[in-house]
Order: C-alpha cells, then sequence, then structure tokens
C-alpha cells in the first residue's frame, strides 16, 4: 500500500461568538482555523488528519508536505517521523500530517487505532477545559453550570498581572463548587504569545508562591507555570509544592519530553500529537512516564481530528486519568471546534467521553461543511 494522493482544504469556520483565548491575550479570535490534510492510498483508502492555524501560514507547509508523503507505504511510521522530524530544521511543526499514516493503517487493519497500539477503556474521564478569564463570580456561576452537565473536573484559567488576582479567582470557585469537586488551574507559561495584550510573566518565586495558595485549594494540578525548556525551574517548583505540576503540550519530539520526565520536572505529561510528537512518539512518550511513575494526559485544544486523535493515544495508555475537553460557550463550543466532523465530541450524563470504535480514528468528516469553509491548496 502507498499514497498517491495528497489533498488538502485550509478552512476558517466562524465562531458563534467571539473566543478570547488566555494563551494569546487580547485576540479576539472569531474563527476555527486548521489545515485538514486527506491521504489517498493506491488501494483506495482516505486517512485523515488536521493542524492548528491563525491566519493562512500552512499554505506553504502543505507545499512542502506533498512531494515527501507522496508514494510513502502508511505503515512505515519511523520513516515519516523522521522525515517529520526534519521538517523542523525548516521551522516547520508538521507532527500532525502523522495522524493520517494512523488512520491509514487503522482503516486498513479494520480497527479502531487503540486497539493497535494495545487496547484500553472504551471510554475517558473528560475535565471542562475553559479557555478565557472571566470575572470571579462569573466563573464560579459557569463551573456550577458545568457540574450539572456531568462534568467532575474543571480546568481554570490564570493569567492575570497581579498574583493575588490569580488566586482570588481559584479560591471563589473551590468555595462555590464545594471540596469534593477536582479543579486544575492553568496558567499558560510555556510558550508566551506576544502580540496583542499585556500579559503576566511567571517567575520561578511567583509559581512557587502561587502553588503555596494553591494547597489550601486542593488543586488537582498547576499545569505550565514556566517556559517550556525551563527544565531547572520546574525541577525546584515540583520540589517545592505538593501540587502536581503539569505540562509538555509545546515541548517538541522525543528529546525535550525526555528531558522533563528524566529532569524531575513534572507530575502530568502533555504532549499534544499534533503539535508535539504524533501518535508513534506520544505512546513512546506515555511509556517514559509510566516508567517514572507519572500520569499522562495530553493536551487536545486544537479541532476535533486534533481531539480524535489525542483521544485514541489516551485510551491506549494505562496512566491517563483525564481527557481535556476544550469548552468555553458560547464562542468554542463543540460544534465548532468539531466543524469536519459529521459528529461533534460530547460528554455523556456521567462525564465520560466515547472512544470511537470504528476503524482508524473512527470519525466521519462533513465535506460539504469542509469544502464551503476551505480553500482547496
Amino acid at each position: 500500500m502507498k499514497i498517491v494522493e495528497v489533498k488538502a482544504w485550509l478552512c476558517h469556520y466562524p465562531l458563534p461568538a467571539t473566543f478570547w483565548p488566555t494563551w494569546i491575550p487580547g485576540f479576539p479570535q472569531t474563527r476555527n482555523t486548521c489545515l485538514i490534510l486527506a491521504l489517498k492510498t493506491d488501494d483506495g483508502l482516505e486517512g485523515y488528519a488536521a493542524g492548528v492555524g491563525i491566519l493562512d501560514e500552512a499554505k506553504a507547509l502543505v507545499s512542502l508536505l506533498k512531494p515527501f508523503l507522496l508514494n510513502r507505504d502508511p505503515f512505515q511510521v519511523e520513516d515519516t517521523l523522521k522525515m517529520l522530524r526534519s521538517a523542523l530544521f525548516l521551522g516547520y511543526r508538521a507532527w500532525f500530517a502523522e495522524i493520517a499514516m494512523w488512520d491509514l493503517i487503522g482503516k486498513a487493519c479494520k480497527q479502531p487505532i487503540y486497539k493497535l497500539l494495545g487496547g484500553g477503556p472504551d471510554k475517558l474521564l473528560a475535565y471542562c477545559s475553559t479557555g478565557e478569564m472571566h470575572a470571579p463570580d462569573k466563573r464560579a456561576e459557569e463551573v456550577l453550570k458545568l457540574k450539572e452537565m456531568g462534568f467532575k473536573a474543571v480546568k481554570l484559567r490564570v493569567k492575570a498581572m497581579e498574583m493575588k488576582d490569580d488566586i482570588v479567582a481559584v479560591e471563589t470557585v473551590r468555595k462555590a463548587v464545594g471540596d469534593d469537586f477536582v479543579l486544575m488551574v492553568d496558567a499558560n507559561q510555556g510558550w508566551p504569545i506576544h502580540a496583542f495584550g499585556a500579559y503576566p510573566r511567571w517567575t520561578l518565586k511567583r509559581a512557587m508562591t502561587t502553588c503555596r495558595a494553591y494547597e489550601e485549594f486542593g488543586i488537582r494540578w498547576l499545569e505550565e507555570p514556566l517556559f517550556k525548556t525551563d527544565y531547572a525551574g520546574y525541577r525546584q517548583l515540583r520540589s517545592s509544592t505538593s501540587i502536581q505540576i503539569a505540562g509538555g503540550e509545546f515541548n517538541v519530539d522525543l528529546s525535550e519530553l525526555r528531558d522533563l520526565i528524566e529532569g524531575e520536572c513534572l507530575d502530568v505529561v502533555q504532549p499534544d500529537v499534533t503539535i508535539s510528537t504524533g501518535i508513534l512518539n506520544g505512546k513512546k512518550v506515555a511509556g517514559m512516564a509510566e516508567a517514572h511513575n507519572l500520569e499522562f494526559s495530553p493536551h487536545t485544544w486544537t479541532n476535533g481530528i486534533g481531539f480524535a486523535a489525542n483521544l485514541q493515544l489516551m485510551a491506549a495508555t494505562p496512566i491517563c486519568p483525564y481527557c481535556e475537553f476544550p469548552f468555553e460557550p458560547p464562542g468554542w463550543v463543540p460544534e465548532a471546534r468539531d466543524f469536519m466532523l459529521t459528529e461533534p465530541f460530547k460528554i455523556d450524563k456521567d462525564g465520560y467521553v466515547k472512544v470511537p470504535d470504528k476503524p482508524g480514528l473512527g470519525i466521519e468528516m462533513d465535506w460539504d461543511r469542509i469544502k464551503k469553509h476551505g480553500e482547496q491548496l
């Protein structure tokens, strides 16, 4: 089997309301931008993947990838990873393309990816991953509504200029939901995006002081409190607090994630198969984490295809306590996040996400919507 056709669509799907992501302070996001990749084999199978975009920067990546993907055997994943690793030299993160290979492998074998990776549960407990900064009282009301929806855990974003405001925000929510509800906190300090608005830059001392305050609130983990390669800082922070430290979504390939794990920087390792590793290397990172008695809970804030890919890996990982479920209404909702799919991912009444059991990624593409909102490259 070999790939004989490579097609791509750059899509800009309008969000139902403006979304203000904490990781790009001051940026009014009005659409879900992604590059959708379709690889067709000589026996008629099609495999899909999607990368994250902001504007039209993905156009150059498509012209680079096409000649390297044609005539490639999808089962030769290690060789594909070597090719995608070489793209880093040119500044391109193209790990998401490997997902399409696994989609093809699963379809050829007539099995979902997670079963080919070792198997696991057919559903995962989700935590609601919010994406904006809201006033403490407003956020507390919202979390109570999320609890009513079935969520057993919620991740809050903190990015106030003053540390005391970050502490008040979490304290207010904890008092509202009670002690039996799981709260995580994300500082989004791993890779600050500079351009649109003011944002704080956490020092090690600020991170340590914040952790001491959050210990009182029973926080499940604090995510990305320092820059992604501040290995010494992470190690000192982790040894100074009882709160679990999480991160890794912006760390690239095996070497950086190895350094985080072996450097005793994290308790929860969080690569994303679309932007950090690909599925096979994600499985390798999970193995390293398991060997060090850590937890593994991938970042999933990309799009419906990226969510599906990370979900398949999580299901095949015995140390994954939660599945991140991006949700921040009214702007970032499943129907907009997963616009390229015929059915968006949702949680059930008990807060679980079902792992698709159809071959490959187990998803169905909505080509009418993709073509309506996308430009074929």
